[in-house]
């Protein structure tokens, strides 16, 4: 214990009182591990960017509790032609900006109009479907109109890539939007902004326009939220353990037991949450294009083993690309993954790669040894030597490379490697589904490089049905496509914690991206 508190005094956290008094009123602080590179959300698929778009921003529709139900935010109703093509919203009439601008209709088809605007280069464009026009007939009205019926929207929709944005401050502030400034109809405002060390906000004031699922409505309790930057998975500890923050959701998951024992803090896990840790292939490349070879490593490790070990017990194994509990799982999936070691030597028999001098196998003067990217955070590296000391048992020598968090994302945009791994919070069959594996998505998020017209056709069906059932049926297929053909190897489903000071009341986790906060309507002291 020692140890830890000198690791806070080191980062000159213990001697900061939890709740700050400041210009009368106070400072609610939250710790992180990983800052963002910019809070544009229509720029990125990055979590900690999300996170924070989510507490600045409001969107069109918001996530109930249960992970599943779309329900008013900024569009207090919606109503749907019988083809499924068009969606005419019913905006609110009493919303504003940090800046005191009016919210209206014209926001949305900026906002959604910069979203697919190729300039932009927004990775998660196609969540608003294929788009032929939008409208705003009225202030207080927002029509949009699709080629194709998408039955996805409505969760899309509650998404921080479709957040609203100001058009007068992207263009005022230009390059610099999303650094020194951003503006939103969010509870929370953009204050300052130190990267890699802190984030300032201050309460909107206007703010009476919160989501169903908050017993308050607006405004937030506290006049300011300071989110400060903590690397060092001790120095959290540590920092948690003596009440030098109010509440975080980055405890390292091997202290949580140590955590829940602790008399002055709560810890509560996210449910349902969504947060798959897998590898993917990239199945052009010549080591790993025959399907038996990513079979026979996709089977050749013992998941529980690292779920015991490495995650302490705080994650679940993986045998499935989609969580059982997300919308439109398909039930066909279950034991397609069996973990078989001597299945997978056989598999890689048959694919001609046989045993060299050293044990690793080779093929046409090949070594089978993969070059394997992860990011340097967290459990990744851990979980990522395991994996390599199983793969030695059959014969792979996989070449693990780290990479710091801050050029991850670019070195994954590379093409020289096999395989790579990232933790991936989705909201549902569908969103994962198309985010990864529409050949549409290729180079990335399709970094499979998976192109394939049985899973594009799938996709389009389950996109495009217009009952709940067809949309099962087809995302079931498109699931079952994938999952034969091995081009993931699921490794298990994180376990996602609010940890908070008992003394800060209403605190309740979310499982939307990563954003267990979200929009902190219920917090007080």
């Amino acid at each position: 214990m020692r140890m830890l508190l000198a690791a806070a005094v080191a980062l000159g956290l213990a001697a900061q009182p939890a709740l700050a008094q400041t210009g009368g009123g106070t400072t609610l602080r939250m710790m992180k591990s990983l800052d963002a590179p910019h809070f544009d959300g229509h720029r990125t698929t990055w979590s900690p960017t999300s996170d924070i778009v989510n507490m600045i921003q409001d969107t069109l529709v918001a996530l109930d509790w249960d992970g599943k139900t779309s329900i008013p935010y900024l569009a207090k109703s919606w109503e749907v032609t019988p083809d499924g093509k068009k969606y005419t919203f019913r905006l609110r009439d009493d919303v504003s900006f940090c800046s005191g601008k009016k919210f209206t209709a014209e926001d949305v088809v900026y906002s959604f109009s910069r979203l697919r605007d190729p300039a932009t280069r927004a990775p998660l464009a196609w969540r608003l479907g294929k788009v032929v026009a939008m409208r705003a007939p009225d202030a207080t009205t927002f029509e949009l109109e699709l080629a194709e019926p998408y039955a996805d929207l409505l969760m899309n929709l509650t998404s921080f890539t479709t957040a609203i944005h100001n058009k007068e401050s992207v263009e005022q502030h230009g390059k610099d939007y999303g650094t020194q400034a951003i503006d939103g109809t969010g509870p929370w405002c953009f204050e300052r902004w130190t990267p890699r060390t802190e984030l300032v906000l201050k309460r909107h004031d206007a703010y009476r326009w919160g989501p169903s699922m908050y017993a308050n409505k607006g405004p937030v309790k506290f006049e300011r939220l300071s989110i400060k930057i903590v690397p060092e998975d001790a120095a959290r500890l540590a920092a948690m353990l003596s009440g030098q923050f109010d509440v975080t959701h980055q405890i390292p998951l091997q202290f949580i037991q140590q955590v829940r024992a602790a008399p002055n803090l709560l810890v509560q896990e996210a449910k349902p949450n969504f947060q798959l840790m897998y590898y993917g292939f990239k199945a052009n490349r010549p080591m790993v294009s025959d399907r038996r070879v990513r079979e026979a490593m996709n089977i050749a490790i013992n998941r529980a083993e690292i779920v015991r070990g490495i995650m302490l017990g705080q994650a679940t194994p993986a045998y499935t690309f989609i969580d059982e509990d997300a919308l439109d799982f398909a039930p066909a999936t279950k034991g397609l993954i069996k973990e078989d070691v001597e299945r997978a030597r056989r598999l890689l028999d048959e694919a001609g790669w046989v045993p060299g001098p050293d044990g690793i196998r080779v093929k046409d003067g090949m070594r089978l040894a993969p070059k394997v990217y992860f990011t340097q955070v967290s459990y990744f590296g851990r979980v990522t030597e395991a994996i390599q000391g199983y793969m030695r048992r059959i014969g792979v020598d996989w070449q693990v490379q780290g990479f710091d968090s801050t050029i991850a994302f670019s070195k994954m945009g590379e093409q020289d490697y096999e395989l790579w791994t990232v933790t991936f919070p989705y909201m549902s069959s569908g969103d994962l589904l198309n985010f990864y594996f529409d050949s549409a998505n290729i180079p990335a998020p399709n970094r499979m490089n998976w192109k394939d017209e049985k899973t594009d056709e799938y996709l389009r069906l389950g996109r495009s049905a217009l009952t709940a059932a067809d949309r099962a049926k087809y995302y079931g297929l498109a699931q079952l496509r994938v999952t034969e053909e091995h081009l993931w190897m699921p490794v298990m489903n994180v376990a996602m914690y609010t940890t908070s000071l008992r003394a800060l009341k209403g605190v309740r986790p979310h499982m939307l991206y990563q954003n267990t906060f979200y929009k902190g309507l219920d917090y007080s002291r």
